[in-house]
């Protein structure tokens, strides 16, 4: 794998991170976060479709890696819900009276 390679699979880990992240509603942290939340995505989102018995809906080739969009989104998604509420904290309005 090249440095361009790599680089083109880091920028699409970021967007189904970042897209992930949006439908959820809950946004921590910046880029590198995205990433990470792509990357964990994609190992969450093949696992489930694996397990259903479900096709690779759409998948990008750069090199030799292949990298499911559809399914990087949606295990995104649910990995970002599970850390909202896993991380949830209850906001306390002062001088409310």
């Amino acid at each position: 794998m090249t440095i361009v390679e790599l680089l083109f699979l880091l920028v699409i880990a970021g967007v189904c991170g970042a897209v992930g992240k949006a439908i959820v509603g809950y946004y921590p942290g910046g880029a590198l976060v995205s990433i990470g939340v792509g990357f964990v995505g994609a190992l969450i989102g093949t696992w489930v479709a694996r397990l259903a018995g479900l096709p690779e809906l759409f998948a990008v080739q750069i090199g030799r890696t292949t990298f499911p969009i559809i399914w990087s989104i949606l295990g995104s998604a649910l990995f970002v819900a599970f850390l909202s509420l896993i991380t949830w904290r209850r906001t306390i309005v002062r001088g409310t009276l």
